[in-house]
């Protein structure tokens, strides 16, 4: 039991740091609309969107049973950690819908481009456990749609909560790798050496993340 809520910690935390502008993205395409419009467009474009995740989780299960899938998905989920640490979305190019169906239609596009990192971790994090992956994911859309606002808020206050999700995202990556024969194999002879190679990984993204977040910034 303890070990199910630890997991659903992660994979909401994820989900949280991963798809926290999404409702920035939602409001936008929206804006356009008169009011009484905008809830629709929000509450539709939403719900075809989870749909849509839902069912790629089930996609990216089957592939991560296909050889060497769990290194190729392991590289892509370091390439996320580094990402979440270095990018900053800029949301004010966001095409924005006319009508009601253009404001749903919009919605549920962009939530599926910026929700594949997203699946791919929590798929990772949850071991492909489905009531593990569809749980995290319905109890963090609530909290991504009222509360997007305020999340950033901490995340702009609090910066080590970027760390933590990037060291979490880069530590199951790692795991991934780790199950692949051939990178077993490599660290077989060594005493604790899976553990020696999740340690370095992690830290390795991190320091390379925060060097290349701080040239940013250098240069803004």
């Amino acid at each position: 039991m303890l070990e199910f809520i630890q997991t659903i910690g992660q994979i909401l935390l994820i989900n949280i740091l991963l798809s926290g502008d999404n409702a920035i993205v939602i409001a936008m395409a929206s804006r356009n609309l008169p009011e009484h419009l905008q809830a629709r467009a929000i509450r539709w474009g939403t719900f075809g969107a989870i749909a849509l995740r839902i069912l790629f989780v089930f996609i990216m299960i089957y592939l991560l049973q296909l050889p060497f899938i769990q290194l190729i998905g392991g590289c892509l989920l370091l390439y996320v950690a580094y990402k979440l640490l270095v990018d900053k979305q800029d949301h004010s190019q966001m095409k924005s819908g006319n009508s009601l169906r253009e404001a749903i239609t919009i919605i549920i596009f962009a939530d599926v481009i910026m929700s594949l990192d997203n699946v791919l971790a929590i798929a990772a994090i949850a071991d492909s456990d489905l009531l593990l992956i569809i749980a995290g994911i319905i109890l963090s859309i609530p909290i991504i749609l009222t509360a997007s606002e305020l999340i950033l808020k901490l995340i702009e206050k609090f910066p080590i909560i970027i760390y933590i999700g990037a060291g979490l995202l880069a530590w199951t990556a790692g795991k991934m790798l780790l199950e692949e024969a051939l990178v077993q194999q490599l660290f077989a002879s060594l005493k604790y050496g899976q553990l020696i190679f999740l340690n370095i990984l992690t830290l390795a993204v991190l320091f390379i993340g925060k060097w290349r977040r701080n040239q940013l910034e250098m240069t803004v």
